[in-house]
């Protein structure tokens, strides 16, 4: 009887074991012809290979909005989120009004987000404000492309009642404009990005640059915008630079998840950048002064963790 009873408590604890060691953490991403997901699934990767008794997989969402309330929930562990989208779900104001989303926490700002705003080279459409009348993709519902698209158009006089509004995701967007179903489409992503790559080599595109004064008329609308200028040749046929507007990118996580563990992927996050940057060059500006000087929200206590220990100051606000 004592035989059988030891091996029923050792055959518990190797199960015990088991369920620590295949312990897997979702990461709330994006559609997969964004960055998002290819850099989510890149930190899956590293947290598997590096932080032993976990593993991780990206998600597909419909991104900032809907993430957010993912991680409020813990119905994903950590989550990729625009930093205007973080700020108000952690404040509880635009999208967020009346929720209660305060157990968002930042891990780090990881990279920035550009506002690219699409048409085909032979549509017509050369500035924002020829945007009024034509069908426009401001992104997918539940997007922090749409909370972006919205934010300039409106900083600059243009209301959604002034076009035909459509919700698409990247992958739509670039399809519905190669077919001729819409006539311009917003993207907020790190460029460059996939599906607006694959769109360049079927169809001639435009990229619309802002003016000055629209740049200055966004960033008064949303301090965390900032000037932004995509480069010449970052998809085929853009053959000069165009000027737009960028938001960072948050990786967040709920305040209840253990410092241990936030400490972990904190550190994996910035001790194996060279990995990520493999899998998309948007990994460039993931870097600790990026995220201390980027990040709109507290930190989570295991992230203070990791920068203090690295040798870094975190300003007060940032603190939980």
């Amino acid at each position: 009887m004592r035989v059988w009873r030891f091996i029923a408590v050792l055959g518990l604890a190797v199960l015990a074991s088991s369920a620590v060691a295949q312990q897997r953490l979702s990461i709330a991403t994006g559609g997969t012809g964004g960055t998002y997901y290819p850099y989510g699934g890149g930190l899956a990767e590293l947290i598997g290979e590096h932080i032993e008794g976990h593993s991780a997989v990206a998600e597909v969402t419909g991104a900032s909005v809907e993430n957010m309330g993912l991680i409020h929930r813990r119905d994903s562990d950590l989550a990729i989120g625009l930093a205007d989208t973080v700020q108000a779900a952690h404040a509880g104001t635009g999208p967020f009004e009346g929720r209660q989303v305060a157990k968002v926490r930042a891990i780090a700002s990881i990279y920035p987000n550009a506002v690219q705003i699409v048409t085909l080279a032979d549509s017509g459409i050369e500035t924002l404000d020829d945007l009024r009348g034509a069908r426009v993709s401001v992104g997918a519902p539940g997007s922090g492309t749409e909370v972006n698209a919205r934010t300039v158009l409106e900083a600059n006089g243009i209301s959604y009642d002034e076009f035909e509004v459509h919700r698409l995701n990247f992958n739509e967007t670039a399809d519905a404009l190669r077919d001729g179903d819409i006539d311009a489409g917003f993207w907020s992503v790190g460029p460059p990005t996939s599906s607006i790559i694959n769109l360049a080599t079927t169809r001639d595109i435009r990229l619309l640059g802002l003016s000055e004064q629209e740049i200055a008329n966004a960033l008064e609308a949303q301090p965390v915008f900032a000037a932004y200028t995509l480069r010449e040749g970052i998809y085929e046929g853009i053959t000069e630079p165009v000027n737009t507007v960028s938001v960072p990118n948050v990786l967040a996580a709920n305040a209840e998840m253990s410092e241990d563990l936030a400490y972990e992927i904190t550190r994996v996050l910035f001790e194996h950048t060279d990995a990520l940057i493999e899998i998309h060059p948007a990994a460039n500006d993931t870097t600790v002064e990026f995220s201390l000087g980027a990040t709109p929200i507290p930190f989570h206590p295991g992230a203070v963790r990791y920068y203090q220990e690295a040798g870094h100051e975190v300003p007060a606000e940032l603190r939980p």
